[in-house]
């Protein structure tokens, strides 16, 4: 009998769940797939993250991500013992890593096919987050080991703002000075207030961005506003009732640090 697409396969009696697209990571430069690829290889997830580069911390940060996102377990770890414990791939974990590999050959052949194509081709994760900026990463700073790291950004112009991520998140994204990032954040998490003498709150924890409203929605609670905040540069969010918003006023944005999201560009 032929097997359905989308049909869970059988490996030696066991079902298997179709492999789940989510789970191979929307950036090849992200580790978490080299980190399941090093476990195989190392047969340990410390070595693993000695060998990507990355805390031991950040390595079971990784596993854990992908096994989330899979639905099934991708390694079975042991801790300690005689033998000083161990890891293995399970079979969803080798069908995740055969799934990727033939993922980033299909990727490089559409590359090839684009590599004339205008710089304004640019594909940007699928997610319900409005606002997605490409940036530059200026520098990255922590009070201490086990604190949130501040990563500072800049837009185009210039325009510099933060995100806050943890120390793990920016060893896997492998974030340095200089990198090119997508920040992504949410429109309801961006408070448009006309007072253009607001000031950034100390540390850092907040940003402040000054801009010009492009667009406004009027909402029966609150207004929708699309707002310019550097040349090619937008960011919508929402003003509280009521306002004398309009085209063209002076604004500035309000968005803590620690809603701003980084992914690879």
């Amino acid at each position: 009998m032929r097997e359905r697409v989308g049909q869970p396969r059988t490996i030696a009696g066991m079902r298997m769940k179709p492999v789940s697209a989510r789970s191979l990571g929307y950036a090849p430069a992200d580790k978490r797939i080299e980190l399941l690829r090093l476990v195989g290889e190392r047969g340990s997830i410390s070595q693993a993250a000695r060998a990507a580069g990355v805390s031991y911390k950040a390595a079971w940060q990784a596993i854990h991500t992908l096994t989330n996102l899979a639905g099934e377990p991708l390694v079975d770890a042991s801790v300690g013992g005689a033998g000083g414990g161990g890891a293995r791939l399970t079979p969803a974990g080798e069908r995740l890593l055969e799934a990727a590999g033939q993922m980033a050959a299909a990727r490089q052949g559409v590359l090839a096919r684009f590599n004339d194509a205008p710089a304004s081709v640019v594909a940007g994760p699928r997610t319900s987050m409005r606002n997605h900026l490409s940036c530059v990463v200026q520098g990255l700073h922590s009070e201490g080991r086990h604190d949130p790291v501040m990563v500072h950004l800049a837009l185009p112009d210039g325009t510099a703002f933060c995100s806050a991520i943890t120390r793990e998140s920016a060893e896997l994204l492998g974030l340095e000075a200089g990198m090119p990032v997508l920040a992504l954040c949410k429109a309801t998490a961006v408070e448009v207030s006309g007072h253009a003498s607001a000031q950034p709150a100390q540390g850092g924890a907040r940003n402040h961005l000054p801009g010009r409203v492009a667009r406004v929605s009027r909402g029966a609670q609150r207004d929708e506003v699309l707002v310019t905040v550097a040349p090619g540069c937008q960011l919508v969010g929402f003003a509280a009732k009521p306002n004398r918003l309009r085209g063209g006023s002076r604004v500035v944005l309000a968005v803590e640090a620690s809603a701003v999201v980084l992914a690879l560009a």
